[in-house]
């Protein structure tokens, strides 16, 4: 499995930006999938994960939006109203979809088998 995040860029603050990940090497709709980000000098964080189906979504970072396109394997993270803090490089990841007993979970690095490279985003004030 391979992932391609794209859409990083500068924006100005209250702007938006959509970032898109794309899949490959296996059956897309298999796959839960997750965003997080990384500022520098600090850890990263969960911004939100979608079922495989696309039907559920869990812990979406308010007032971001994350959605799916199986049909073209690709995820997307709608950011609005963007803030200097949400300044960060972001990475798209993927689980195998699978039984979780604590859906909490899913805002853990570790249940994540693949991992894209990530694309930065810059808000400006």
């Amino acid at each position: 499995v391979q992932l391609q995040a794209s859409g990083g860029g500068p924006v100005q603050a209250g702007g938006s930006l959509r970032l898109s990940c794309r899949f490959s090497g296996g059956t897309f709709s298999h796959y839960d999938m997750a965003w997080f980000r990384q500022a520098q000098g600090k850890e990263r964080e969960h911004v939100g994960t979608i079922s495989g189906n696309g039907d559920s979504t869990y812990y979406v970072h308010y007032p971001f939006d994350i959605s799916r396109d199986n049909a073209k394997s690709t995820v997307f993270l709608q950011m609005n109203e963007l803030k200097p803090e949400d300044t960060a490089v972001y990475y798209c990841a993927a689980r195998l979809s699978r039984f979780i007993d604590d859906y909490g979970r899913l805002k853990m690095e570790d249940v994540y088998e693949y991992w894209g490279q990530g694309t930065q985003v810059t808000v400006s004030s």
